[in-house]
């Protein structure tokens, strides 16, 4: 057994050497500031809404903006289906900058089902996009916005929550959450990034009588590049305000 053991540790150790040498990783520092809104307009009908607002060096220069509005239908309680628009802009940032602004339209479907396992509240998520994002072309110093590129991902979250008191999340109560959401990119124009990033979050939350739910927490993104050798790892301070707040039963 004793023998195994550091037959493992060796082979393991030579692996993690291995994608060392294979990989440059850059540590960055970031700050997001999110709006998440699903709000009903019918019995069966919604409307997403969603900004972020992400920076990099924590809020000093930025990295994104996001806008992300949607159609929900709502099969119950439990179930719902998005089809929605995106737009993205990114910034160059970071160890790995890119040489210069550039955009990204997006089309994207999702389900979301959401379940109560006792104390534990539990979301999966699975999301479609179809990405048309504006590559860049030039010399160093004259970069201009290139042909839209398309290509496809993936994305399946996993979301557990916790009240820190009582036996189910209502208003006014504290709880812990955690969640873990890992992106494929698929398409012929995709050819050394199939794993496109991995998200990784622990947060405190609160929920707020009739508006939603605020939280506090960090963020890990370990995002690899195009080229398949340059690593971001993200440090994230994420501040997100989640609303349901029902436009329907307000007009009612």
């Amino acid at each position: 057994m004793k023998r195994i053991v550091i037959i493992t540790a060796f082979v393991l150790s030579s692996v993690y050497e291995a994608l060392a040498q294979l990989h440059q990783v850059a540590d960055n520092s970031n700050g997001w500031i999110m709006y998440l809104g699903d709000h009903k307009v019918s019995d069966k009908w919604g409307v997403h809404l969603e900004a972020q607002f992400r920076r990099s060096e924590i809020v000093s220069k930025p990295q994104q903006l996001l806008f992300r509005p949607g159609i929900n239908y709502y099969f119950n309680n439990q179930v719902f289906a998005t089809a929605g628009y995106a737009f993205i802009e990114t910034h160059p940032y970071g160890k790995f900058p890119v040489a210069r602004d550039f955009s990204e339209h997006r089309f994207w479907e999702q389900i979301q089902i959401k379940n109560q396992l006792k104390i534990v509240e539990y979301i999966s998520r699975f999301r479609l996009e179809q990405r048309y994002v504006n590559s860049i072309n030039g010399a160093p110093g004259n970069y201009s916005e290139g042909p839209t590129v398309y290509t496809n991902r993936f994305r399946l979250m996993q979301r557990f929550s916790v009240p820190l008191k009582g036996q189910k999340i209502e208003d006014k109560s504290l709880y812990i959450t955690a969640y873990d959401e890992f992106f494929i990119n698929f398409g012929k124009e995709v050819k050394y990034n199939i794993f496109d990033q991995n998200r990784a979050y622990i947060g405190l939350g609160y929920k707020l009588p009739g508006v939603g739910r605020l939280e506090l927490g960090y963020l890990n993104q370990l995002l690899m590049k195009s080229d398949g050798i340059r690593i971001e790892n993200n440090h994230t301070l994420a501040v997100t305000l989640s609303s349901t707040l029902d436009f329907y039963r307000k007009k009612k």
